[in-house]
């Protein structure tokens, strides 16, 4: 069987010259490079008490909700602004290009619980510090941000410093 990375694509020069964009989908589209990256997340995170995952929008989704179910916890989505029904807290965070806005259920969190937060990649670590802000507000504690890739160059744990922050595979560069 091949290692989880080798399912990574790496298409070269997008979306602008000079940068390595590495693709996801050519991981969640192969079974068992789905299963590689989900097995992983569960294995990085066995010893792990927690009460909750956290997945930030879409890719969040795609590897938090399997995470809860197999670990038998529940899973909570952070959405873009406007996109969840009831009561929420938002919180504005910087991106390459301008600002994003992100929200959660304002009764998703109960104070004191450890939550653990997946994504598919850490870049500049923006919309993870994001999350954390708003698990944080509602009393929860956020025990690890566990991602499947890290671009290292882009020095994103310099913004998570004060997170545990583990990924399945780190790139060097951005």
């Amino acid at each position: 069987m091949k290692k989880l990375e080798e399912y990574v694509l790496t298409i070269p020069d997008f979306p602008e010259p000079g940068i390595m964009f590495r693709d996801i989908t050519s991981v969640i589209q192969d079974p068992d490079g789905l299963k590689l990256a989900i097995d992983g997340l569960v294995k990085a995170t066995e010893n792990l008490e927690y009460d909750v995952v956290v997945g930030p929008e879409s890719r969040g989704f795609i590897f938090g909700v399997p995470v809860a179910y197999l670990t038998g916890k529940g899973f909570v989505p952070v959405r873009k602004k406007g996109k969840l029904p009831r009561e929420t807290i938002s919180v504005k965070y910087d991106l390459e290009y301008g600002l994003a806005e992100i929200e959660i259920h304002k009764d998703a969190i109960k104070p004191g619980q450890k939550v653990l937060i997946v994504d598919d990649l850490m870049a500049t670590g923006g919309s993870a510090e994001a999350a954390a802000k708003l698990v944080e507000a509602l009393g929860g504690q956020v025990v690890r941000m566990q991602f499947v890739m890290e671009l290292a160059g882009l020095e994103g744990r310099k913004k998570l410093k004060k997170y545990d922050v583990d990924s399945l595979i780190v790139y060097s560069g951005k």
